[in-house]
């Protein structure tokens, strides 16, 4: 079956196109995205303005094209944090729906959690042990912990690098003051739900998914993407606090030019640094494994476990 799995995330929006069988692995066929950053074109009334809405308009119209010219036979297509947060994100999807025909279903933080979770499971396998995984995105922190394939506890919490940094960092490089107020409210909050996650037991293996992670990895001195996603990728909390000083200096345009790190995601990686040295920190790890697989990842594998797309 060719599937096309339509994420419009915080940062990204992106259309993948996989050929995927039950008791197969997905085999990406096409891929097609857009740095769109969503979370940035929310303005203070909270409300997705309109240049937002008609670029994210225009991206799923030329999705619905790609689909057809790769023969998609099914398009799965759903939202997460900066539409489900947004004051008026039903009418930005009334509207998609009604112009392209394209039902885009807004993830709850908690099922972003699940699913990320069940991806990074049939990635690492059972001899794993307990996982505990970790996601940062554009608007939100997923946490999943558990020893099946689906969690026994699962949070989010609107810890997203990109929505840190406009609402925490208003000059770049931002002020020390700054940087260390946000790093007493990420660790105070993230603390509050620690107890929840290592309920049944602590990991036996701390996991990181996204491109966040991702680029800190490869800033730290994992290797590069093109080597593959079969070569062990880790990041070490220590890398994390090390370099957290460094991000802070530098201003987004030299953060670009450091190994990995994308100029659409230089901004907002000091946030994101923050953020996973603190999770990393608090549930008493030294080290978390990279995993190639994710939320898109977990959408597919559920499709192929014969569910019907109402499981969204």
């Amino acid at each position: 079956m060719r599937l096309g799995v339509l994420d419009v995330g915080s940062n990204t929006v992106h259309l993948l196109v996989v050929d995927a069988h039950q008791g197969a692995r997905p085999l990406s066929a096409s891929s097609h995205k857009e740095e769109l950053h969503l979370v940035d074109l929310i303005d203070e009334s909270n409300h997705i303005v309109p240049e937002g809405q008609q670029r994210l308009e225009a991206f799923v119209v030329e999705s619905l094209r790609i689909a057809e010219d790769k023969g998609v036979q099914e398009l799965i297509a759903f939202a997460t944090s900066a539409i489900r947060e947004a004051a008026n994100g039903e009418e930005v999807l009334r509207g998609i729906r009604e112009r392209t025909g394209v039902e885009l279903r807004v993830l709850p933080g908690q099922a972003e959690a699940q699913l990320t979770f069940l991806a990074v499971r049939r990635w690492f396998g059972w001899s794993a042990g307990r996982l505990l995984v970790l996601d940062i995105g554009g608007g939100s922190l997923e946490m999943a912990s558990g020893f099946d394939e689906m969690p026994e506890v699962a949070r989010s919490l609107p810890f997203g690098a990109a929505r840190l940094t406009k609402e925490w960092f208003a000059e770049d490089p931002p002020d020390e003051a700054s940087v260390r107020a946000l790093r007493r409210h990420v660790r105070a909050e993230i603390g509050k739900v620690v107890g929840d996650l290592v309920r049944y037991g602590r990991p036996d293996r701390v996991v990181a998914s996204s491109k966040t992670f991702k680029q800190l990895a490869r800033m730290a001195g994992a290797a590069p993407s093109a080597e593959g996603p079969y070569v062990p990728r880790r990041l070490f909390r220590a890398d994390l606090s090390e370099w957290i000083g460094k991000l802070a200096r530098m201003p987004s345009a030299e953060r670009a030019q450091l190994p990995g790190i994308s100029v659409g995601r230089a901004k907002q990686m000091l946030a994101g640094a923050i953020v996973a040295e603190a999770a990393i920190d608090l549930f008493e790890a030294e080290v978390a494994d990279i995993s190639p697989w994710a939320l898109r990842e977990g959408i597919i594998l559920r499709r192929l476990d014969g569910l019907p797309e109402e499981w969204l």
